[in-house]
């Protein structure tokens, strides 16, 4: 009797340990489900959020293009996002080493610009460079209050230093002569055509873009989210825009350097995601809201081939005069 009373106490202390076992193997199977669907919930919420993000940035701009018109913030791709106004970029790229800010609108938009990247949930002082496209007031007229308020360095190609340490466009800019003043800033790198700007994983190459203005610059990159990569082109303005008084008819060579930007910006083929200075310029809000393809290769050479018509029709008006 005592030895079936003990056979049968060791059954049943085998029998909870075995139960205990296969307790602890379902549990956390059950807790790792629980995660996994509780993860792809937060994932499609901030997805959705995202995307009201885009079409509220279209909602509050449309009918409103000013250099200084708030807009809220937007992520585009990955870490890229929109933190400029209603009518001039301004783009904040990320890393977990410091970020990178291109363009800074007019001074009148840099505290939004400071606001916009704040309401992303990422720090002003973490920007460790800022960029620029082109040197005029409604792009760079922003960049002196903002390397204040973030402590950024300022890097720019040798053709726009001395315009950006002055406030003034070069005199060979088309512009020249009917272009405000903007708060000159201090430029702490000059780099050249083709240099990369690295920090951290960012790489961010420089393309010389003179034509719209002689310090013209665009800035490609690659920007992953997952296992998806795009490739970014930020494309300098390619307008043929001057002062009354220029002609590109007298100016040849400037006309030659400006056709052989167009035809630089026309040949990039990795051009997944165009953005341009002015939103307008590459239909920018309507593709951040869906109602046309954010990502299409064909951006940059319809863009080119549009800036080259507008070119070749200023001159021609030129000759006719």
């Amino acid at each position: 009797m005592l030895t079936a009373l003990v056979m049968y106490v060791r059954y049943l202390y085998l029998f909870t340990i075995l139960l205990a076992s296969c307790s602890a193997k379902i549990g956390p199977d059950k807790d790792l489900k629980i995660q996994l669907q509780s993860r792809t919930e937060l994932a499609k919420q901030e997805l959705a959020k995202q995307e009201l993000a885009k079409q509220e940035l279209a909602k509050q701009c449309a009918g409103r293009d000013g250099w200084s018109d708030v807009a809220p913030p937007a992520k585009v791709f990955g870490n890229v996002y929109y933190v400029g106004t209603c009518g001039i970029t301004a783009l904040l790229i990320t890393s977990d080493q410091g970020h990178i800010l291109i363009d800074g609108a007019t001074e009148k938009a840099a505290p939004s610009i400071a606001e916009n990247i704040r309401k992303l949930g990422f720090n002003p002082k973490d920007v460790r460079y800022m960029l620029s496209s082109h040197e005029h007031i409604d792009h760079v007229g922003g960049l002196a209050a903002l390397k204040q308020i973030t402590g950024a360095q300022m890097i720019a190609r040798s053709e726009a230093k001395v315009s950006l340490e002055s406030g003034i466009a070069d005199r060979t800019d088309p512009q020249f002569g009917s272009l405000r003043y903007f708060s000159s800033i201090k430029v702490d790198r000059v780099i050249k055509d083709g240099e990369i700007v690295e920090l951290g994983q960012l790489k961010l190459t420089a393309i010389a873009s003179s034509g719209h203005a002689p310090g013209g610059t665009s800035w490609t990159w690659r920007s992953c989210e997952g296992a998806t990569c795009y490739n970014f082109v930020y494309a300098d303005s390619l307008g043929a825009v001057s002062a009354d008084s220029y002609r590109y008819s007298d100016n040849p060579e400037y006309v030659a350097i400006f056709r052989k930007t167009i035809e630089r910006i026309s040949s990039i083929r990795a051009c997944d995601i165009l953005i341009t200075p002015h939103p307008s310029q590459s239909n920018f809000f309507e593709r951040m809201s869906g109602d046309s393809a954010l990502v299409s290769q064909n951006g940059c050479a319809e863009y080119s081939a549009a800036a080259g018509d507008r070119l070749s029709a200023r001159l021609a008006k030129e000759t006719v005069k």
